[in-house]
């Protein structure tokens, strides 16, 4: 099993124009079940005070669930050292607070809706028990209320360290 903890910038648009960044971090948890195929779970937190230049903030969290395949490439010949490439598809729930949601009948200031992250990265294994995020890239979409489509496309930037959890033989 991988522990992640990441910091992530996110790259958002309120509806088509103006984008902006929002900050902030994930911990995701995987574990590898046969042949690369695994499960990941993540949880993820960015905000920003000035969404889009409308001086209003944006809190969003997002907790998915998913497969992921992995693989896994011994560095060097102690085996110590490893290169990991995996890439992924996660399906859960995203929480909008903190900010301005338009709807039909005004607008309100949190909501939640689907979220589906969908991406990749590489892991750098610097010894058996730590490592390297060295970048995540992700797609997540939400539908959050936003005054025309309630679709958000997002890009999710992320690097950190990894920490590999001992399991048992």
């Amino acid at each position: 099993m991988d522990l992640a903890i990441t910091y992530a910038e996110q790259y958002s648009n309120l509806v088509s124009t103006p984008t902006f960044w929002h900050s902030g971090g994930s911990i995701e948890l995987s574990a590898q079940l046969r042949h690369g195929f695994g499960l990941a779970g993540s949880v993820a937190g960015t905000q920003t005070d000035n969404a889009a230049g409308s001086r209003v903030g944006l809190s969003l969290v997002t907790a998915t669930f998913g497969p992921r395949y992995t693989y896994y490439k011994p560095l060097g010949s102690e085996r110590t050292r490893s290169l990991a490439i995996f890439g992924q598809g996660l399906l859960g729930q995203a929480w909008g607070f903190n900010g301005y949601f338009p709807t039909a009948s005004g607008g309100i200031t949190s909501d939640n809706s689907l979220a589906l992250q969908v991406g990749g990265g590489i892991d750098l294994g610097l010894s058996r028990r730590f490592g390297v995020r060295v970048f995540q890239t992700d797609w997540v979409r939400t539908q959050l209320p936003n005054g025309t489509t309630n679709v958000q496309n997002t890009l999710r930037l992320g690097a950190g360290l990894v920490f590999r959890l001992p399991h048992g033989r």
